[in-house]
């Protein structure tokens, strides 16, 4: 059987590459990698492509991309979500978009970012650290996490790793998720507030939300002057859900002492952004999820993916449009038959 054409898409890093299970992907199919970003002058190279494994949301997969792949039959996305996906331009081509969900390590490795941060800013670590750098011995009294309340924003897969780790530091955990659920469901027993009273008395607010209209925007000016004076805030989840004009407008006028950001509205973070000038934020390229054996397993989940796909017909894991599985049994051609 003729292998299918797969393309691997912002493999920068090159980890993807050096992954082990990228020797399963090659005896699957004959895999092309991409170590840049793709340019439009690149498309021509797209139209045999069959199957993509694209790496988060580095690569817009809209209309005009598909236009260029037209063999395209199914994507590989790496990580539980596809907000740079055209779903729907997807679907009606009969493209199949199958998640990396089942990836384990970003319960472990997102959290300890999240302390990263907190830490750093409640100990003033960087703006320390340059004094010393600068061959300083810098006076300063910090504070601790111990005694303070922690608002943990999405109580879900990351939220709750994260409140598990709070209580080790000593803090309180307080918790709203738009789920709505109660005190009671909680075995650890941590208190579900409404938001405007979690904000209000927490210490630390860190966001674990999915990106959903609904979350879209939900810090705004408003609910950011709800927050505690000299409050920390912490955002490695994405950077819409913050209104970044208002969180510049309350770290400027100190309504927040602080901030410790992964995720932005705009990235790469432009170069002009005022966030990259002010002494109290902390930033991070977008690396919570990345670590090398996270992507070594998204590799791996891509494989199995991949190898069910070709071997049980059209029964793959974690599709995340299965109206295109109709439009792609009726596809014809399809050089998998």
């Amino acid at each position: 059987m003729k292998k299918l054409r797969m393309m691997v898409l912002d493999d920068y890093e090159g980890e993807l590459a050096s992954a082990p299970a990228m020797m399963r992907l090659q005896q699957l199919a004959d895999v092309k990698i991409l170590d840049r970003p793709i340019e439009p002058d690149d498309y021509h190279n797209l139209k045999d492509v069959e199957v993509l494994l694209a790496l988060r949301e580095r690569t817009m997969l809209d209309s005009r991309f598909f236009d260029a792949c037209p063999d395209l039959e199914l994507i590989l996305q790496t990580g539980g979500h596809a907000y740079h996906i055209d779903q729907s331009a997807a679907s009606k081509k009969g493209i199949v978009i199958a998640l990396g969900r089942r990836v384990s390590k970003p319960t472990v490795v997102v959290p300890e970012l999240v302390f990263s941060l907190m830490l750093g800013l409640i100990r003033q670590i960087y703006p320390l650290t340059t004094e010393m750098h600068n061959g300083g011995w810098p006076e300063y009294i910090g504070g601790s996490l111990a005694g303070r309340t922690l608002g943990i924003l999405g109580y879900g897969r990351i939220g709750r790793p994260v409140a598990r780790l709070a209580e080790a530091f000593g803090m309180r955990v307080v918790a709203w998720d738009r789920t709505g659920s109660s005190p009671g469901n909680d075995p650890f027993g941590v208190l579900h507030l409404p938001l405007d009273d979690l904000l209000a008395i927490s210490d630390v607010v860190s966001i674990h939300l999915r990106l959903s209209e609904e979350s879209r925007g939900l810090l705004n000016r408003e609910k950011l002057w709800k927050m505690k004076s000299g409050a920390l805030l912490i955002n490695t989840s994405r950077g819409a859900i913050v209104n970044e004009q208002a969180l510049l407008d309350a770290l400027r006028e100190k309504k927040l002492a602080g901030a410790g950001l992964d995720v932005f509205l705009t990235e790469p973070l432009p170069e002009t952004s005022e966030l990259r000038t002010l002494p109290n934020v902390l930033l991070t390229p977008h690396v919570g999820w990345k670590i090398r054996e996270v992507l070594h397993e998204f590799v791996e989940i891509a494989a199995d993916q991949l190898d069910a796909w070709l071997h049980t017909g059209l029964m793959i894991t974690e599709v995340l449009n299965p109206d295109a599985m109709r439009v792609e049994r009726e596809r014809s051609g399809n050089l998998r038959h």
